[in-house]
């Protein structure tokens, strides 16, 4: 649940970016590629991250010009001067980073001495793009409870030093892309923010921060972005003999496993469904968004994602200065609303919505910031505040939907928005199920595998029979609707043989019809099968939605951690690859089938959610099972 703040103000927001700006074609004197593979890596990717001009705190001889330290301290003063303050007035300090100048000691502790600020409370957040984010909720919750008037919150990134050609080059990695990859992406600069309980007022209005909300899934995901272990994760930098064969050995390499990204943004939407579910923000009341997004190629991505939801935020209430700072990771965010309020004339009764996803191993994180008058009341008596909380929580059944079917575009938002909500739980119980935490985790063996496989065909096999038995449980009516399951079940009716094909090819020795389901796959089934046999079963869309939304959105991760450590051949995965690639198909028909059922039948949202629910249960008891016997 989000942090909500009353008492906690955007006294002023400053930034620091290094040197000039540096173009597309500058860059080589900065970063160059290495040989004519990596020169392709950069011309695909700077294609596509629609970056123009970004900053480095490095000279084109690849000496360090400003330090990640005097970064951090550079947009503090900048901060400072902007609500004409001083470090004296200040207890607290918060810094957020991937790193800095030294391993030991904190970062905060570092730029404190440079400032040579005087003594107060400090706190080092470690991570990467929600480092920042994490130092300020910090911040706010200390200003929030009295503990501090004043708070500084400052981040900052220099990845320059370890991308620069003479430590990059003696590795050999010039065709590792996931190695080159944010080489092209990231860039230095820093951000800080001023947080107060007693606000001055500027140009009439007061910001307010609103409420704060982070969620790491870290649990669920394995690494997608890091630096200190080898290629294959399974060893620090600190088990190497010396720091030099650690470097030769790429453990010192940044690198990004792109086909986790994906993953990123359906989790971080999923989450803010659930956000706008329980009533902490709604898509119509968002004035500005601020979105951290660190590639323009997912712009689409996210616009798609909301879409879906039915949670579009216009294109004209987005900001993103990437074009022209470049991805500055935790940095970014501060930078972005500091050029915001630097570019933009806010109102009063404006909501600012921040958006940071973090793919270091999955972490999304929001912020709500509102824009009042200078005249409103400050908080004043916590037992009042505490009153007109109680209120207005107690006024929440009373507030409308998000999205009302009955203005809803084809009825269809307000039962994706809460069928989201069911697929992000249920997704993240799934990953951390015993069977894929051990693949995750790099334990997993081939005979996992087969076990796995030996209990998933019988479960495949059924599921073309359930939904022919539910065509011929539906009426008149819905002639439409079984003709597209008719369809479906067609195409799916021999997936099973692939899939026994795969365990076959795992070592697996038994017939066919030998193969047995584990308890939660009987129970699913069982399930199924009952549903189907009833008068219009049409709740089953909600199986089908939770069935192929596994297919599509967990099975394609799974692939390459499985090709990686069970030892077979390419053709014993096939089912899976079929799958993820197929399952797109598969949801867009499923739309269509909800569409027609919600013609025929709005109340039918209430049978599909419900089913939904039931099937996620059951789909995660197959999945606990599995490793049992």
């Amino acid at each position: 649940m989000p942090t909500r703040f009353n008492r906690v103000y955007l006294q002023s927001a400053g930034y620091h970016l290094p040197g000039e700006p540096v173009n597309n074609q500058d860059m080589d004197d900065f970063i160059a590629p290495i040989n004519r593979i990596s020169l392709r890596i950069k011309n695909k990717i700077l294609a596509e991250n629609g970056i123009q001009t970004r900053h480095y705190a490095i000279d084109k001889n690849g000496e360090t010009v400003t330090s990640h330290t005097q970064l951090a301290a550079n947009a503090i003063h900048d901060c400072l001067a902007r609500a004409n303050a001083s470090l004296s007035d200040v207890s607290l300090l918060a810094v957020g980073s991937s790193g800095s100048d030294a391993l030991i000691p904190g970062f905060a502790a570092m730029v404190q001495g440079e400032l040579g600020a005087p003594p107060m409370e400090t706190l080092s957040s470690l991570g990467v793009c929600a480092a920042g984010i994490s130092a300020l909720a910090y911040a706010a919750q200390s200003v929030e409870l009295g503990a501090h008037q004043q708070a500084l919150v400052a981040t900052a990134e220099m990845p320059s030093r370890i991308f620069k050609k003479s430590r990059f080059a003696p590795r050999g990695y010039s065709s590792d892309f996931d190695a080159h990859f944010l080489r092209w992406m990231l860039s230095d600069g820093a951000g800080a923010v001023l947080l107060t309980d007693a606000p001055q007022a500027k140009n009439g209005v007061r910001l307010k921060i609103n409420w704060i909300h982070q969620k790491s899934f870290a649990g669920d995901y394995p690494v997608c972005m890091q630096l200190g272990l080898t290629e294959d994760r399974s060893k620090s930098f600190l088990d190497f003999p010396s720091s030099s064969e650690a470097e030769a050995a790429g453990a010192l390499s940044l690198r990004q496993d792109i086909r986790l990204l994906p993953h990123l943004f359906d989790v971080s939407i999923h989450e803010y469904v659930k956000l706008v579910r329980d009533g902490w923000v709604t898509s119509d009341e968002i004035d500005h968004f601020l979105c951290h997004y660190s590639s323009a190629r997912f712009i689409p991505v996210v616009e798609e994602l909301l879409d879906k939801a039915g949670l579009t935020i216009p294109r004209e209430r987005w900001y993103s200065n990437l074009t022209t700072r470049g991805n500055t990771g935790s940095a970014s965010i501060f930078i972005m609303l500091a050029e915001f309020l630097d570019t933009h004339q806010v109102k009063p009764g404006e909501k600012i919505f921040c958006f940071i996803p973090e793919s270091g191993r999955m972490t999304a994180a929001y912020m709500l910031i509102e824009v009042e008058t200078a005249d409103t009341p400050l908080f004043a008596n916590l037992a009042t505040e505490i009153k007109s909380i109680t209120a207005e929580k107690t006024a929440l059944p009373d507030i409308p939907e998000p999205h009302d079917p009955s203005s809803a575009p084809q009825h269809l938002q307000s039962v994706l928005t809460t069928l989201a909500g069911i697929w992000h739980d249920y997704r993240s119980q799934v990953w951390r199920s015993p069977v894929i935490h051990k693949l995750v985790s790099q334990q997993f063996a081939l005979e996992d595998y087969r076990h796995w496989t030996a209990q998933w065909v019988p479960q495949v096999r059924e599921g073309s029979k359930w939904m022919r038995e539910a065509v011929a449980s539906l009426t008149g009516s819905y002639a439409d609707l079984a003709a597209l399951i008719e369809t479906h079940a067609g195409e799916e009716q021999n997936d099973f043989n692939i899939l026994y094909d795969d365990y076959c090819a795992a070592g697996g020795t038994e017939p066919l019809d030998n193969l047995r389901r584990n308890p939660g796959g009987e129970a699913l089934n069982s399930y199924l099968h009952s549903l189907a046999a009833t008068t219009n079963p049409i709740g089953l869309l909600g199986a089908i939605y939770i069935i192929e939304g596994t297919g599509q959105r967990i099975v394609p991760a799974l692939l390459p951690l499985l090709r990686k450590q069970v030892d077979l051949p390419a053709s014993a995965f096939r089912f899976l690859e079929y799958h993820g690639a197929n399952d797109e198909h598969h949801l867009a028909r499923w739309l269509t089938a909800v569409e027609l059922v919600m013609a025929i039948d709005p109340k039918a949202a209430n049978a599909v959610i419900a089913t939904a629910k039931r099937t996620a249960q059951l789909y995660l008891m197959q999945f606990e099972h599995i490793l049992e016997s």
